[in-house]
């Protein structure tokens, strides 16, 4: 591409994937490019993708929909980011990476797709994709029944998708009932770590009860990632309150104690309740 088709494509408001990619490649130039974009490799740009994944997941939470155009963009760059990185190593392009997902869509979708029939529930669907991840992963030679279970994934979502892949191979109990058995076990470990052993062990035995925590999630059919989010943004939102309340006393928390926030914390959680019935009654 000549200078000045580059210049008329990156100007271009319409120009959309094309004009990404090219706005991309002109920062990574080694002559005219951004020091900054220059100097990156994939390590030192993995964890910005990481963030603007979650930040695509809080927009949704939050229903931001306005925002949510702009955190696609930014997570659409990432991509275009580790493609432009690849293509200059001669390993691929971003022409390969859309066709690469193309190709494992259609070859997942065969009710659509192909010729198999569409008439079947969604958790048929949902075992016959696993079944297709299965072969695909015996092609790559993965044998191990975690292979291929990534390292980066946050530690909860990978404890999350580690029981389901020992769940497929029989290796999971049989009700939640079990599960939570196990909580409680766990939990007694714990506090005997707390007062016997070293801090390591008492990480170990942490990391222990988390786990079975994400068991159980698993077991309700809850997405632990999602239901922390949830609870932090009630954490949030219920702890301003108590600071407005706070507020109107003419204190800040600094200057107040435990017994009144709590007392103020019992209040805001009565009042949301009291505002949730009659919501649901109208």
């Amino acid at each position: 591409m000549t200078q000045a088709n580059s210049a008329d494509l990156i100007n271009d408001p319409k120009g959309g994937m094309p004009r990404l990619v090219e706005i991309m490649r002109r920062l990574r130039d080694p002559q005219t490019g951004c020091p900054w974009d220059i100097e990156q490799d994939f390590s030192t740009i993995a964890p910005y993708t990481i963030e603007e994944a979650y930040e695509v997941a809080d927009a949704i939470e939050r229903s931001a929909w306005d925002e949510l155009k702009g955190e696609l963009g930014d997570l659409l760059f990432q991509s275009v980011f580790h493609a432009q990185m690849a293509d200059e190593r001669g390993l691929f392009n971003i022409d390969d990476v859309a066709n690469t997902m193309s190709d494992k869509m259609v070859a997942r979708h065969p009710h659509v797709f192909g010729d198999e029939s569409r008439d079947k529930s969604a958790d048929q669907q949902t075992r016959d994709w696993e079944t297709i991840k299965a072969a695909e992963r015996a092609g790559k030679e993965q044998k191990g029944a975690l292979d291929g279970v990534a390292l980066g994934l946050p530690a909860l979502l990978r404890a999350l998708k580690l029981q389901k892949r020992a769940a497929r191979v029989g290796f999971d109990w049989p009700d939640v009932s079990h599960v939570l058995d196990k909580i409680v076990e766990e939990s007694h470990e714990l506090v005997e770590a707390r007062d016997t052993l070293t801090q390591d062990d008492i990480e170990d035995e942490f990391g222990d009860l988390l786990f079975v925590m994400a068991n159980l999630a698993r077991h309700m059919n809850v997405e632990p990632e999602a239901a922390l989010r949830r609870t932090n943004a009630k954490f949030t939102r219920r702890f301003e309150q108590v600071e407005a309340k706070l507020a109107a006393r003419g204190k800040r928390p600094e200057e107040s104690d435990l017994a009144e926030m709590d007392a103020l914390w019992d209040e805001v959680k009565a009042e949301e309740k009291a505002r949730r019935k009659v919501a649901n009654n109208t």
